[in-house]
């Protein structure tokens, strides 16, 4: 099933019934992120959270490149006020806030803006070959999407502060031991397995993987306590739902749950 919106940087597609496939498709700059691209993505993801059968999203480039960086062109004749007015910013909150899982498949560079991308969705999976960094070092600025906050949180300050002030990649072999990513895989399979994964998580309680979602999130806002409670308000919310009594049931008549997301 084809996303009836036509776009010019990306491909939506259903993938079975559950799974949204978003495909950037800059081939030519190695999908490059420009502001239409950003604004694609999240225009896709806004038709996706009124979606209640979209449960799960994948977002993926081409063998060469899940996205080589931001646009240049675009950015280079930008002042200071026009980078800080820039709507980019709103896109990529909007990316940040998105309720439901979204999967990365990686393959090639994921750089700069690629790598940021990356790094907003809730797990990646990545090739054996592929490339990560932020490299904007290299031409004379730094992260201004996340890649500063996001990646000290993620891999710690030793490699972050190696990453975003040499510029230089890591393999993927490298992130997985790092955290960046969930899993390596063969180049050629990085794909299949991203989707198979995202429909093993689509055949969950719609309610409850957003709920843990948002928990885990909230990780990385609050403190231990504070987040523990905020686990246990989440956790009790299930106990009014159709979906725990049906998940509770199905294990009881050991069948596989049907869950609605009620």
């Amino acid at each position: 099933m084809q996303d009836t919106v036509a776009y010019e940087d990306l491909l939506a597609a259903r993938h079975g019934e559950h799974v949204l496939h978003l495909t950037l498709n800059r081939p030519a700059l190695r999908n490059a992120l420009r502001n239409q691209s950003l604004r694609e993505i999240v225009a896709a993801l806004a038709r996706a959270e009124e979606d209640d059968s979209v449960r799960v999203v994948v977002i993926s480039g081409n063998e060469k490149a899940f996205a080589a960086g931001a646009d240049l062109n675009e950015m280079i004749h930008k002042d200071a006020i026009a980078t800080q007015l820039d709507v980019r910013a709103q896109y990529w909150r909007a990316i940040a806030r998105f309720p439901k899982p979204i999967l990365a498949a990686v393959n090639g560079y994921a750089l700069g803006a690629g790598c940021e991308l990356l790094m907003h969705a809730d797990i990646a999976i990545a090739a054996r070959g592929a490339k990560i960094g932020q490299p904007e070092i290299n031409v004379g600025t730094l992260p201004g999407a996340g890649g500063t906050q996001r990646l000290i949180r993620t891999v710690g300050k030793p490699l972050a502060m190696k990453m975003v002030l040499s510029g230089e990649f890591i393999s993927a072999d490298q992130a997985l031991q790092a955290g960046l990513v969930a899993e390596v895989v063969d180049d050629d399979a990085t794909l299949e397995r991203t989707l198979a994964l995202a429909h093993s998580i689509a055949q969950k309680s719609p309610l409850a993987v957003r709920l843990a979602k948002e928990a885990m999130l909230q990780s990385f806002e609050l403190g231990l306590e504070a987040g523990l409670l905020f686990e246990r308000k989440s956790f009790s919310l299930m106990a009014a739902s159709a979906d725990r009594q049906e998940g509770i049931a199905a294990f009881q008549e050991k069948r596989a749950a049907v869950f609605s997301g009620r």
